[in-house]
Parts: C-alpha cells; sequence; structure tokens
C-alpha cells in the first residue's frame, strides 16, 4: 500500500464524511497515520457507572436511551437529556444549550461518554459528556481477559519489541511486552474529529490499513544514527504505539518520537533555508558604524542599551559577504524603529558599487495601509535633510516625498511613474504594504529589506523580494515583530534567522494599568471607559468572536461577538459617542476605511476582534477593554493591551471574565502584575497548553510540534542535529524521505 494513496479510494465516504476530512486536512494514508490522538480512554472497571461518585471524571461504555429534549424548569435552557446503561446501572446525561445531541442517536445504540460525574451521590448524571458511537466489541474485551491476552500476543507479534531507553528526547520506559501493565485494547484512542468522522471510524480505518501493510509503507525520515542515537523508537513502532498503544508510556514514547520528527524536520528545512541565503551575495555597505552614529547623535533622544545592541548586531551582518536574515523582537513601545531608522540610514548614505552618485535602495513593509503611511511620515522625518526620495506605495495610491512643487511636503504620483522611479534608481527607500512584492515593482539596487509585524513572511516572500533588484546581489533582511514568542518557539519557526531582542523599554513610557473586573463591576468600569472618552481619548472593546453563535451550539457560557456588542454600546451604554466595528471578516478596504476613521478620531470607540492585535497605531487611544479575556492567551492579551501603549498619557486595560473558575483567574491575575511579554510568552506556554499558543494555525505547527517546545533540550537537540547534517549534505541527496517531509514541514509554515 503506497502512503500517498486517497482515503477516498480506500473507503466509501458520504459527503459528510469527505467534508469532514478536508476540514481536517486529511486525504492520504500518510495523513492518516500521521493523525494523532489527542488523549487515551480506558473503559470499564473504575468507570463503571456503579460507584460513579461526584467530580470524578469517567469513562463509560453501555447503551443509550430515554432520548428526549425539554427546557429547565427554573432557568428556561434548553436541555438534552438521555441514559446510559451497562452492566453495573444507569446514569442520566444532561447536554445544557445543546438539545441537538439528544437527536444524534438512536435508541438502544451503543456509545462511549467521556465526562465528569455531576449532582450528588443519590443523583448522579453527566453534565455535557462527549458522546461517540461505539463498537460493542470494546466493551466485550474488558469482559474476556483471555481475549485480551490474546489480542495483545497478536498485536505485540507485529511489530519490533524496542525498548525505549532514557535519552534526551525519551524518558525511562519499560519494555513494550510488560506483563504488569494494562494489554492491548484497554487503551482506546481519542482522535480530533469532525462533524461525520468520530474516533470510532478513525480506529476502525486505521484497523483496516495496517492490515493492508500501510504501516510498513512509510519510509522513516529520521537517518537511523539519530534514531539510534536518541533510542528512538523506529517508525513502524511509533505508528503502532500511538495508534494502539498497549501502555501509556509507550504511547509516550511515541508521542516524543514524532515531535522530535517535527521539530527535526522543520530545523531541517530552516537549515537549509540558511544555508541557501549564505550562498547568495550582498551588497558591500561601507562605514556603516560610522553612518548609524551619525544618525544617532541627531536625535533628541538617547537609545537604550537593547537599541544599541541591536544596532551593533545588524551593522556587523552588514559587513559580511552574504546577506542578513535577522529578526528582531521588541515588545509593545520598544523602539524597532529607530532600530530599523539606524541601519537604514548607513543604507541609504552609500554608493552602488562602481557609482560616484545614486544610493542603495531600501524596501519596508507594514502589514497594513494605515501603518505603512505612519512609518512613511516617520521615514520623512528622520531623513527630511538628506538629499534623498522616499515613496509611499500601497493598494490605495502612491506618494512622493519630496514634492517638487511643495517644499517640505509629500505628493501624489502615478503607480506607473512611481515603477519608473525605483527601476531607475531614483527613489531610495519605498514604505508600502504587500504592494511591494508585486511583479510590476524592480529595483535597481535593493540592498536592505525591513518587514514588519508579518509572521507568514517567509523564504519564498524574501526570494520574491531578491530577484526584484536588477544586481545580482541579494537585500540584508530584517523581519521585526512586536509579538512575543517563547525561545523555543522562535529557534524552531524563524530557525533560519539570527535573533535580536529588544528587553527594554524607552524612558517616558507610560506604564499601563490592567485591572480584572468582574461582571457585577461592568457598569463601574464603562464609567472609567467614559471619563477617558470625556477627555477626548479613544478606546478599543476587544470580542472573541465575530457573530453571534447558533443558537442550537452554544455553550452553557457565550462570548461575546462583535457586531452585536457594537449595536449594544451604542445603544444602550455610549449613545453619545461614536462607535465603529471591525473585525477579519470585513473586506481590506472596509477595514482600512474604519482604520482611518478612527485614527483621525472620528470613531471614539473601535470594537473589534483580535484583528487590531498587530499593526494598529492609534496614540490617542487610552483605554481597552477586553471581553472573554480567559479566551485569549497572556501573550495575546499582552499584544492587545499594546494597543494603549502608544502615548505618555497612562493607559487602561480592562480584563472581564466570563468565567469564576480558579485557574483562569489565576492566569489572568499574571497579566495584572506582569507588563513583560516575553515572561507572559514563556508563561504561556507553560500554563495554558501549547496548542492554544496563539493559534496553531499561525505557525503551521500541529499540536504535537507545540507540546515538544515546552522541552528546550528536545529543540537543541533537534536545531544541532539538523544543522549537522545540513552542513555535510545540503542538498539531502542521502536522505530522500527526511527531504520530502523537510519540504512538506517548510511548505506548512510558507503556507498562505
Amino acid at each position: 500500500m503506497s502512503p500517498d494513496e486517497s482515503l477516498q479510494s480506500l473507503f466509501r465516504l458520504t459527503p459528510l464524511q469527505q467534508s469532514a476530512l478536508k476540514k481536517l486536512g486529511l486525504a492520504t494514508v500518510r495523513d492518516l497515520l500521521y493523525h494523532f490522538p489527542v488523549r487515551y480512554d480506558r473503559a470499564g472497571g473504575d468507570s463503571a457507572i456503579k460507584g460513579a461518585s461526584p467530580g470524578a471524571s469517567v469513562t463509560i461504555l453501555g447503551t443509550i436511551g430515554k432520548l428526549q429534549t425539554r427546557r429547565s424548569w427554573k432557568r428556561k435552557i434548553p436541555v438534552g437529556e438521555a441514559t446510559i446503561t451497562d452492566a453495573s446501572g444507569s446514569i442520566k446525561v444532561m447536554w445544557f444549550h445543546q438539545p441537538y445531541l439528544a437527536k444524534k442517536f438512536a435508541e438502544g445504540q451503543f456509545v462511549k461518554a467521556v465526562g465528569v460525574v455531576g449532582g450528588s451521590s443519590e443523583k448522579p448524571y453527566l453534565a455535557n459528556p462527549h458522546v461517540e458511537a461505539a463498537d460493542p466489541a470494546e466493551a466485550g474485551l474488558f469482559a474476556d481477559p483471555k481475549s485480551r491476552e490474546k489480542s495483545a500476543d497478536a498485536r505485540r507479534g507485529e511489530s519490533s519489541s524496542r525498548s525505549v531507553q532514557d535519552s534526551t528526547v525519551s524518558e525511562p520506559q519499560g519494555p513494550r511486552n510488560d506483563a504488569a501493565a494494562p494489554s492491548a485494547r484497554d487503551l482506546f484512542a481519542v482522535y480530533p474529529e469532525s462533524r461525520g468522522i468520530t474516533s470510532l471510524w478513525f480506529r476502525h480505518a486505521l484497523e483496516r490499513v495496517r492490515q493492508k501493510g500501510a504501516y510498513e509503507s512509510v519510509p522513516d525520515p529520521l537517518p537511523a544514527d539519530i534514531v539510534e542515537r536518541y533510542n528512538l523508537p523506529d517508525l513502524k513502532s511509533a505508528i503502532l504505539y500511538i495508534h494502539e498503544p498497549d501502555t501509556l508510556a509507550h504511547a509516550e514514547a511515541a508521542r516524543k518520537r514524532f515531535a522530535f520528527e517535527e521539530i527535526f524536520a522543520i530545523q531541517v528545512a530552516r537549515a537549509r533555508e540558511r544555508s541557501e541565503n549564505d550562498s547568495l551575495a550582498a551588497f558591500p555597505i561601507k562605514d556603516a558604524a560610522a553612518l548609524a552614529e551619525r544618525f544617532l547623535r541627531s536625535l533628541s533622544m538617547e537609545p537604550t542599551g537593547a537599541q544599541e545592541r541591536a544596532i551593533g548586531e545588524i551593522l556587523a551582518d552588514f559587513g559580511n559577504a552574504h546577506p542578513m536574515a535577522r529578526l528582531l523582537e521588541g515588545d509593545v513601545g520598544s523602539g524597532k524603529t529607530l532600530v530599523a531608522a539606524a541601519t537604514a540610514y548607513a543604507v541609504v548614505n552609500s554608493r552602488p558599487p562602481g557609482r560616484e552618485s545614486g544610493t542603495l535602495q531600501i524596501a519596508y513593509m507594514a502589514p497594513t495601509e494605515i501603518l505603512a503611511a505612519q512609518h512613511f511620515q516617520s521615514f520623512i522625518e528622520y531623513f527630511k535633510d538628506l538629499p534623498i526620495n522616499i515613496a509611499l506605495m500601497t493598494g490605495s495610491g502612491c506618494k512622493k516625498f519630496p514634492s517638487k512643487v511643495a517644499r517640505g511636503k509629500a505628493t501624489d504620483i502615478s503607480r506607473a511613474q512611481l515603477l519608473k522611479w525605483v527601476a531607475g534608481g531614483e527613489v531610495a527607500m519605498v514604505v508600502g504594504t504587500h504592494a511591494l512584492i508585486q511583479k510590476s515593482l524592480k529595483f535597481r539596487n535593493l540592498a536592505y529589506a525591513i518587514v514588519d509585524e508579518q509572521h507568514r513572511f517567509g523564504t519564498r516572500q524574501r526570494r520574491a523580494l531578491a530577484q526584484k533588484s536588477a544586481d545580482s546581489a541579494a537585500p540584508h533582511f530584517l523581519s521585526m515583530t512586536a509579538t512575543p514568542i517563547p525561545r523555543t518557539l522562535a529557534l524552531t519557526i524563524y530557525g533560519d534567522l539570527d535573533i535580536s531582542v529588544l528587553d527594554e523599554l524607552p524612558p517616558g513610557r507610560a506604564k499601563v494599568t490592567t485591572k480584572l473586573v468582574k461582571q457585577k463591576d461592568r457598569a463601574a468600569t464603562y464609567e472609567s471607559v467614559r471619563r477617558e472618552l470625556a477627555l477626548g481619548r479613544q478606546a478599543y472593546v476587544i470580542c472573541p468572536r465575530i457573530d453571534e453563535p447558533d443558537p442550537e451550539k452554544m455553550n452553557a457560557v457565550q462570548a461575546k461577538s462583535a457586531k452585536a456588542e457594537a449595536v449594544r454600546l451604542k445603544k444602550e451604554v455610549f449613545p453619545e459617542f461614536e462607535v465603529g466595528l471591525l473585525h477579519g471578516g470585513m473586506k481590506p478596504n472596509e477595514k482600512d476605511a474604519v482604520m482611518e476613521r478612527f485614527s483621525k478620531g472620528d470613531v471614539d470607540i473601535l470594537v473589534a476582534t483580535s484583528v487590531v492585535e498587530v499593526g494598529v497605531n492609534v496614540p490617542n487611544a487610552t483605554v481597552i477593554l477586553i471581553e472573554g479575556a480567559e479566551r485569549f492567551g497572556l501573550a495575546q492579551l499582552h499584544q492587545l493591551r499594546g494597543r494603549v501603549m502608544r502615548s505618555s498619557h497612562p493607559p487602561l486595560c480592562f480584563l472581564l471574565s466570563e468565567s469564576t473558575s480558579e485557574l483562569p483567574m489565576k492566569r489572568l491575575r499574571t497579566l495584572e502584575k506582569s507588563d513583560d511579554g516575553f515572561s507572559l510568552a514563556e508563561a504561556d506556554l507553560e500554563t495554558r497548553g501549547a496548542g492554544d499558543l496563539y493559534g496553531k494555525s499561525q505557525w503551521g505547527v500541529s499540536d504535537l510540534g507545540m507540546e515538544a517546545l515546552k522541552n528546550p533540550r528536545l529543540i537543541q537537540a533537534a536545531r544541532t542535529e539538523a544543522q549537522k547534517l545540513v552542513a555535510n549534505d545540503p542538498t539531502l541527496s542521502k536522505y530522500p524521505a527526511l527531504l520530502a517531509r523537510a519540504s512538506r514541514a517548510g511548505g506548512a509554515l510558507h503556507a498562505e
């Protein structure tokens, strides 16, 4: 069986199942094998209904019946009800706000229910459990010890009995045939699901492809010496361990092997990209240190020690024969733009090779048109005394400074004229949005590319910039971000970049006051916002979602939607102020129009989703209220409150939580006490769960890979091995399976 064989050719899939597999990103046998369980349940024994006590987490196998829907007597909440029965007794199931779930099953259907027992010892029930169709054979295995042993013996023969010893990657594990451990099928894998595809479907599908030899069909991407050096299971064993483990210890060993494999593949992709970068030639930039020093002396402010260090690292890179590839991380307000300006000053004061006139060129890319326009004005102020042209290029139009007719001002110009001047080298610096990587834009001597807050701006886009110069040299590349990133994530995602960190704030920045607000104090919080607005300031109100949810799919606690909240605030709370709405579902020109009005002060309160997390700079906004704050990560909340840390006015951040449980409250109180974005990002990684960190879709890393980021030794081991291997074999000619795996990893990270 080929690992590239399509699932659609193997299974009779309904349209709903086809849609579910597409949503989960599963198309081939290889995808199925790499669709790993999120947990393992053990049924029977302590999880029988008899003796289930309130507060206990249980997994119950039994038949479901007495299905009905109703509304609760007091609160009129829609409720779905059922009863699950096993050999030891019966227990009631209640789905609050999800009555449709009671219609999902048939009377007498065999199911598996996973949840927490509520109620009292006299009247226990399962509240909002996860219930799925199950195979009665699962329960039978628990009732027949001989069947369990026979199944375990049969499956042990299908894989090597390799032990997983202590190493950087693996904890000490016992051999697979440990007689004291629970035998095969005591553990049932629970997979990420989608409507139409259940964990039971995955277990049956994997059993079928295993019988067809799929577990042996996938070539191991890890070199044999690395597998041996770190005492990892081979690929065939690891696939069996993770989908059908005899013990949780073996499942964990497999998870660590696959975590290492994913991180190693990413590091290999990154090492190859860095090797390719370092094989290119860069423009020579002479006297860069002296030029940057001249620029800094012209300013009225002193750079921080962190800024001086970052500038020095970039200038040192300018002295190399190959182009710089560097990431500049700095918290909100740490002065990244000043670092970019000082280093850019050295470039625009440098001559192209073999020429006595003209300058080297710079491209500066910002995430939004508004921010691009703000940076355009900033660089005009920085470079207004230099005899150079600076241009702005966005989807809305083009400008050039200085104007030939209005001294000291910028003027509108046609796109065709700007393209001509950039190609001829007459424009030294172009500030813009993604318009800068359009095919029509060509530079004569592009020596420096600066990209601000573009997490998805990867190697492919960098190559596009490098090819824009008529000269054969490639530009130095600087990526800047205010998103606090844990070190292990930065070393993985940005493994092809050197990293500079701004860990100091310039003096004069007002310290933000962050308050965790209870629902009963909402009215007082609104009055605090009103006082800021009365002083002529502006405010953000952040909501976790865009629209109201489907009433049939509501949970007991609901997140506020931006659309509904904007209407409510205007009608009921702040009728005297102008309320605007911004969310990710709007078209780019609609978002730009709203932000333009907010920037000009025509909108007093901007209700938005987390789309304002980066790329928004409105110094007059001094207060932010974040609804459903527990639904965001600490680093993301820190980014959001950074929107009101843009001036010397004392900023306020209010966190309104919908939860009253201690764990989210404790996490949010951390934000009250700390304004260090990097320490908050590390705390997020440790306490919130790596799969939720920023959202894995932003980084193109699986939940398993994100979990691995908690293990610095694993990250460093993978990084060291990848760099060593690529240094010896840049094309990976000896490792075709690894080349394919690294290509997939790199493609996921750069997916648009």
